[in-house]
Formats: C-alpha cells, sequence, structure tokens
C-alpha cells in the first residue's frame, strides 16, 4: 500500500483526468447518500447532511459503477464514512493513464487513497477490491470480527469471493453476452453456466444453517459477495433453486445501505448495447482484447 503525497502525480494526475470526464453539476457521496461533485482538491464542507473534516479527511474512490466498484461503496455507506467518487471511465481507458498504473499496476478499478490513515502520515492507497474491503474494515474496527476463528471464517469468503465468484461469474457473463460474434460459444456457455451455478449451490449450501456466510453476523464476506448476484438472470440463473440464498439475496438487498451503495454512479455509464457497432468495437478492444504493457 503505497503511500502518496497530496501533491503526488499519481494523484494530481488521475484528479484532472477525473474532472474532464465529471459532470457539470457538483458530486461526492456521504455517508447517508446524496450526491455533488465539488472541484477535485478542494474543501468539502458537508456531505450529505454530515460535516466533514475537509476533503483531505475522506477516503476517495477511484471508481466506475460495475460490481467490484460497488462491493466498496457498500462498506462505506455501512460504515457511515465520507468518501469522494473519482470516476474511472473504463470504457473511454481511464484505466490505462500512466498516473492510474502508478496506483493501480494492474490497470483495474477500484482503488482508494486515504487521505487520513489510522495514524496519521501521509494519503495511503490500496487496490484490489478485497484489499480494500479488508483495509476499510481494519480502519473501523466494523465488520470484520478480530477474534481469531470469526477472523479467518470471514476472511476465507472474501478470499473466495476474489478467486471464484467474481472471476467465473464475469466470464459467465461475458460469454452469454458475446453470442456468435466470435464463433461458436456453446461450450463457453455450457462451462461457465455450469460454474456460476456451482457457485450459487456453493452460496446455498452455506446459507443453509446460518443467518449470513460468516455465521450469524452481517459482515464483509457478505457485502462483497452481494454485487456479483443482482444479474442472477443474466447469468442464467434461476434463484428459485436456492431458496437459502434467496432469502439472503433479499434480506442483504432491502439493507438502506446496500442500497445507496449499489446506486452509486448509476448516470455514469453508457449502456454499449445501445452504441453504434463501430464504437461497440472499440470498447471491445480495450476491455478484452490486452496484452502486457511494455516497462516504460
Amino acid at each position: 500500500m503505497p503511500a502518496l503525497t497530496p501533491k503526488d502525480p499519481v494523484l494530481s494526475g488521475i484528479a484532472a483526468g477525473a474532472a474532464r470526464l465529471a459532470p457539470p453539476q457538483p458530486c461526492c457521496v456521504g455517508a447517508k447518500g446524496g450526491l455533488f461533485w465539488p472541484h477535485l482538491w478542494t474543501l468539502a464542507t458537508t456531505v450529505s447532511g454530515n460535516s466533514c473534516e475537509g476533503e483531505f479527511g475522506m477516503i476517495e474512490v477511484f471508481y466506475w459503477p460495475t460490481p467490484n466498484g460497488k462491493k466498496v461503496t457498500i462498506l462505506l455507506e455501512e460504515c457511515g464514512l465520507p468518501y469522494k467518487i473519482t470516476p474511472v471511465n473504463i470504457q473511454r481507458g481511464d484505466q490505462f493513464s500512466p498516473d492510474f498504473l502508478r496506483m493501480n499496476p494492474n490497470h483495474r478499478m477500484p482503488a482508494i487513497v486515504d487521505h487520513a490513515p489510522a495514524g496519521g502520515g501521509a494519503p495511503i492507497s490500496v487496490f484490489e477490491s478485497g484489499a480494500i474491503m479488508l483495509y476499510i474494515a481494519e480502519k473501523t474496527g466494523r465488520f470484520w470480527p478480530q477474534d481469531m476463528p470469526s477472523k479467518y471464517d470471514v476472511m476465507q469468503w472474501v478470499m473466495w469471493q476474489m478467486a471464484n465468484q467474481g472471476p467465473k461469474l464475469g466470464e459467465c457473463g461475458h460469454f452469454r453476452r458475446l453470442g456468435d460474434r466470435e464463433g461458436d460459444q456453446t461450450y463457453a456457455n455450457r462451462r461457465f453456466g455450469d460454474e456460476a451455478n456451482r457457485l450459487y449451490g456453493v452460496l446455498n449450501n452455506r446459507l443453509a444453517d446460518r443467518r449470513y456466510l460468516a455465521g450469524e453476523q452481517y459482515t464483509i464476506a457478505d457485502m462483497i459477495s452481494y454485487p456479483w448476484t443482482v444479474n442472477w438472470k443474466g447469468q442464467g440463473q434461476d434463484i428459485e433453486e436456492f431458496k437459502y440464498f434467496k432469502r439472503w439475496f433479499e434480506e442483504i438487498g432491502q439493507r438502506p445501505a446496500v442500497q445507496r451503495g449499489m446506486a452509486v454512479g448509476t448516470d455514469l455509464s453508457t449502456d454499449v448495447t445501445k452504441l453504434p457497432a463501430e464504437e461497440q468495437a472499440r470498447i471491445r478492444k480495450l476491455l478484452y482484447n490486452q496484452r502486457a504493457i511494455p516497462v516504460p
């Protein structure tokens, strides 16, 4: 987790890029939701009715409204922390900018910068949604119990989501959307459709004898797993097949903080299917046909 200074080129460069794409009306997201866009690197006196110490007292989220980004905003809403959204337009390629790559060499959002890390010191940047969840939960002392059995019960489900649920459900959705544009996808659809079904079964079996994934406490294990399940129809699944999962899914989805976190940035992304064919092809090439970035 590299420490950054407020004038670090990583921060100033990303801020400049985000300022170019930000909507004309102001937006920041606060502990109780509500959006306004303050000028980047200026003092924010109020966030959704909650007093702030100023922008450097906030967590800045480099974000686009995908399931991985929404994991983080859900946790921030649940914790009641003030935070600011700096959009990273992945359809435009902002994630490949040199400044963003200094913060996240894997050129994926989300990433965060904590302008007021515990114990003081320079701002800290963190990438990978699972690492961000652990960081925020540790900083706030919430949603991640620290007795040894509970701690690792939660952690193993965070790792499960990062290694299994997210990647496999992402592949499932990708090949289902692809159609026959790149040839016959029968095998890929069966392979990842079956894997998606298996993963929903894992959740269902886990939740058959407990309220939440890590027991009777609602934790980051639940928050990190929820956003990828919202599109169960698009993944070719029928949640009526998984009654214990369905009970959990409906309960989590009714939480006000989850609803606020899921709603962040709904005005940012574009429905790619409504774009001209040439623009759709450009975005697909940008997102799905990446090769190694040469060393500068």
